[in-house]
């Protein structure tokens, strides 16, 4: 006959694990609605710290925690005085598209990070994109993709 041996420990380190199992699998499906400024995990600055306002100069710009502001539940950093004055009189002129997730997976209907080096003013409006290559896709039709994350937004933030 097999031997029983150890039968008595292993199954309350099992039940053990697939409970520790269980909890992490549901923890992020308790927060069933995504934020809705992009910001990465462990982190609430929006931009990965950049100045959303220096994108419209062409050259964007790290933003310093000096001169910050909280947007839609997120931290927003500016390089200046002046680009955080710029802000504060009109965010929605500014921020990201669709919270700075990236433009091309909101066309999809998905959220996916906004990377603050690929980027794109289109119509005076700042778009990012998750990588160079999600950007070559984007690209290849801008107005047909803010249309459809246009219309897929913000619903898909619920998803």
């Amino acid at each position: 006959s097999m031997s029983t041996q150890g039968s008595g420990r292993h199954p309350r380190q099992f039940y053990g694990l697939l409970a520790v199992i269980a909890l992490v699998w549901s923890a992020p499906m308790a927060v069933a609605e995504k934020a809705p400024v992009y910001t990465g995990l462990f982190s609430d600055v929006a931009v990965g710290g950049y100045d959303p306002v220096s994108y419209f100069s062409g050259m964007p710009q790290q933003g310093s925690d000096q001169f910050s502001m909280e947007y839609q539940g997120a931290e927003f950093r500016f390089a200046s005085q002046e680009n955080l004055d710029a802000f504060k009189l009109d965010p929605t002129a500014y921020a990201p598209q669709y919270g700075g997730y990236c433009a091309w997976a909101a066309a999809q209907g998905n959220t996916a990070k906004g990377d603050p080096r690929y980027w794109k003013i289109v119509d005076g409006k700042l778009y990012l994109n998750y990588n160079a290559k999600v950007q070559k896709d984007w690209e290849k039709n801008i107005p047909l993709f803010i249309e459809k994350a246009d219309a897929n937004w913000p619903d898909i933030l619920g998803k």
